[in-house]
């Protein structure tokens, strides 16, 4: 099956990342109209043991596993992304025609891919990635992806999230996701853009 971008991790990074690329239909951009994106998630998001107090705009007391609901719920208000419960196990191919494959067996081909698994491992086969430690992780052992400005490990290739080397916490970990989704919709777009919604007048 094909997909415009297959994001490979479902937690806090890749949700928003999701979220974002949905978000651009319906607009008037012909360019976002009829993409379809996928998650890969094996549901071992650090986010299902976590309790946040300090995430501005979230109630006090709200678990991690009911944030992830909500921002699932979130996406399919947009239509166009499918979720699956697996696991990817390498990533091939080059940018317009990756192939991700599964350890449940499946294949999957997309213009873009996205690598937002957290910082424990990397264990995915990927030619062209340099695997490091996180220098911002409190512990050790953790490790990040190496990328350039813009979050890209190379051509049509992405890394989000704390596997990006950003900080343990949910605001910087989201915060990354959307950007590598804005920086998806640019590319597709020509052009640098932004996703704003505002109230209806009246």
């Amino acid at each position: 099956m094909r997909y415009d971008v297959v994001i490979v991790g479902g937690g806090a990074s890749g949700l928003s990342c999701a979220l974002t690329l949905a978000s651009a239909k319906g607009r008037g951009w012909e360019w976002a109209e009829d993409r379809r994106y996928l998650v890969l998630d094996t549901g071992r998001s650090d986010m299902n043991r976590a309790l946040f107090n300090n995430v501005p705009g979230i109630p006090q007391g709200t678990t991690g596993k009911e944030l992830l609901e909500k921002i699932r719920e979130q996406i399919k208000t947009y239509g166009g992304v499918d979720f699956i419960e697996d696991e990817a196990v390498r990533v091939s191919g080059e940018r317009g025609n990756f192939r991700v494959k599964t350890s449940g067996g499946k294949e999957f081909e997309s213009e873009f891919v996205v690598l937002a698994s957290g910082f424990h491992r990397f264990e995915i086969e990927c030619d062209g990635v340099e695997v490091v430690e996180n220098p911002r992780s409190p512990k050790p052992g953790r490790v990040m992806l190496k990328h350039d400005e813009d979050y890209r490990v190379r051509d049509g290739l992405y890394v989000a999230g704390l596997l990006a080397g950003g900080s343990s916490m949910f605001s910087v970990a989201s915060g990354i996701g959307v950007q590598v989704a804005i920086n998806i919709l640019s590319e597709w777009a020509g052009k640098p853009i932004v996703i704003h919604d505002v109230p209806e007048e009246g």
